[in-house]
C-alpha cells in the first residue's frame, strides 16, 4: 500500500507546474483507496486555488498514506506551529509502530463514504469531517494507551475532546468500519466496547449509571446503529446490529436485530417485525 502512495506521487509540488492536470491525475490513477485520495486530492487544486496550499501540505507533498493522517491530524487539532509538528510526528509514529491502525482508518474511510449521503468522497472524509478526525486521533491514543503510554495517550484524548468536542477514553477500543456521524457531544466511558461497523451519531453517550465501579460501560455489538441524543447507561449490551431510536435512554439489554426507542427504551420492532403494542412513530429508526 505505501508503495502504491509512493508511486501515484510525482515531484512534491509538481501539479503546480504542469501545463494541464492530466498527467498529474494519470499517475494517480491506480487502484487503491490512497490513489483515489491522490487523484481527488489533485483535482481539487486545479479546481480550487485557495485549496492548493492546504491540499499540498496535506496530501500532495506527502510520500506515505501515515504522513498524510499526520498531517491531517495534526492541521485539524493542533494549536500553533510547535504543537502541529510534534502531533504530526507521534501521529507518523504510532501508525508505524501499530500496522492494526491504518487498516482500521481505511475501513472507517470507506464506512463513512458508503454510509453517509453527505461525504462527496474519501478525500472530503479526509479532510473535512470532524467525527472521522475523533474517531482517528481516538485510534492514536488507544495504541498509545495499550503499549503503556499512558500519559501522552491522556494528551492526545484531550486535545480531541478541546478542539472537537469528542470525548472518547483511550481506553475504549473500537472496531473497524465505525462512522460517527456530525460526532458533536459524543462521550464513551472508560470500559465501554464498541464493535466493527457501529454508526454512532451526534450527543451519544456511552457512560456509566453512577451506582457501579468498574467495569461500568455499555458494550455496543457489531453493526449497531445509535440514534442522535441516545444515553446508553451502564454495563449493558447493545445487541449486534440493533438500532436505538433518537433520544432514547437505554438502561437495559438490547436483543440482537431490533429496534428500540423511548424513555425508558423499549423494543418497538424486531426483524422487521412492529412490536405488539406498539407503533412506529418518529424515533423508530429503521
Amino acid at each position: 500500500m505505501i508503495d502504491e502512495f509512493r508511486a501515484a506521487t510525482l515531484d512534491r509540488r509538481m501539479w503546480q507546474h504542469m501545463p494541464g492536470r492530466e498527467a498529474a491525475a494519470a499517475a494517480w490513477n491506480r487502484t487503491g483507496l490512497w490513489s483515489e485520495i491522490g487523484r481527488l486530492a489533485i483535482e481539487m487544486a486545479a479546481r480550487e486555488p485557495l485549496l492548493r496550499h492546504m491540499l499540498d501540505e496535506t496530501v500532495l507533498s506527502r510520500e506515505t498514506p501515515a504522513e498524510v493522517v499526520g498531517a491531517a491530524l495534526s492541521r485539524r487539532l493542533g494549536s500553533h506551529r510547535n504543537h502541529d509538528a510534534a502531533l504530526e510526528a507521534l501521529v507518523i509514529e504510532t501508525l508505524h509502530e501499530d500496522p492494526a491502525v491504518l487498516p482500521s482508518l481505511e475501513a472507517d474511510l470507506v464506512a463513512v463514504t458508503t454510509h453517509d449521503p453527505a461525504c462527496r468522497s474519501s478525500l472530503h472524509a479526509l479532510l473535512h469531517l470532524k467525527g472521522f478526525h475523533a474517531l482517528q486521533a481516538h485510534r492514536v491514543a488507544h495504541s498509545l494507551w495499550q503499549r503503556g503510554r499512558l500519559d501522552v495517550a491522556h494528551w492526545l484524548s484531550s486535545q480531541a475532546s478541546a478542539g472537537l468536542g469528542v470525548d472518547i477514553h483511550p481506553a475504549v477500543p473500537i472496531g473497524k468500519g465505525v462512522m460517527l456521524d456530525h460526532a458533536t457531544g459524543i462521550v464513551i466511558g472508560e470500559t465501554a466496547v464498541v464493535e466493527d461497523d457501529v454508526s454512532i451519531l451526534q450527543d451519544v453517550t456511552l457512560g456509566a449509571t453512577g451506582k457501579e465501579r468498574g467495569d461500568r460501560h455499555p458494550k455496543v455489538r457489531r453493526g449497531a446503529m445509535l440514534g442522535a441524543g441516545a444515553k446508553i447507561l451502564g454495563n449493558i449490551e447493545i445487541g449486534c446490529m440493533s438500532k436505538v431510536g433518537a433520544g432514547s435512554v437505554v438502561v437495559r439489554a438490547v436483543p440482537p436485530h431490533c429496534t428500540v426507542a423511548g424513555v425508558p427504551a423499549r423494543v418497538v420492532r424486531t426483524r422487521g417485525r412492529i412490536a405488539a403494542g406498539t407503533a412506529a412513530g418518529p424515533c423508530d429508526e429503521t
